[in-house]
């Protein structure tokens, strides 16, 4: 009941009803990553007429963040490789990070050294600056 709730009051979470209904009435299941995201595409191999091109989705598993798509999934998604992660033996190279959450506007964010909001305060200068008065 409260999945359903999500699916037609927001469309951050998941899949929205209208995404929903396509995903059934179009789509194809080409695999799921390890953050239980699942992947799509047009079932049949059919090409949008607009983009010459098949269409090809993602329904998040819980709120949408662009980067917990793994590499191997991003470059299907955008057309960069043909076959899913899904239909090959896809190992990450070794520059390939694994995901980490963004913490940008949480409590965890990164605060670099002499940030207002972070812990250590302003470095202290160094004697090398002469502060300017007014009238010398």
């Amino acid at each position: 009941m409260t999945k359903t709730l999500l699916q037609l009051f927001t469309w951050w979470n998941g899949q929205t009803i209208g995404t929903r209904f396509h995903t059934w009435r179009f789509g194809e299941k080409v695999g799921e990553d390890e953050f239980g995201n699942v992947y799509y595409r047009t079932k049949g191999g059919v090409k949008d007429k607009a983009l010459g091109i098949q269409r090809r989705w993602v329904v998040y598993n819980g709120p949408i963040e662009a980067s917990i798509i793994p590499p191997g999934w991003n470059g299907w998604l955008h057309h960069t490789v043909d076959v899913a992660p899904s239909e090959e033996k896809y190992t990450p190279r070794e520059w390939q990070k694994p995901h980490q959450p963004n913490y940008t506007g949480t409590a965890m964010a990164y605060h670099p050294p002499g940030s207002t909001l972070g812990e250590n305060k302003t470095p202290a200068a160094t004697g090398d600056y002469q502060a300017w008065t007014p009238g010398r």
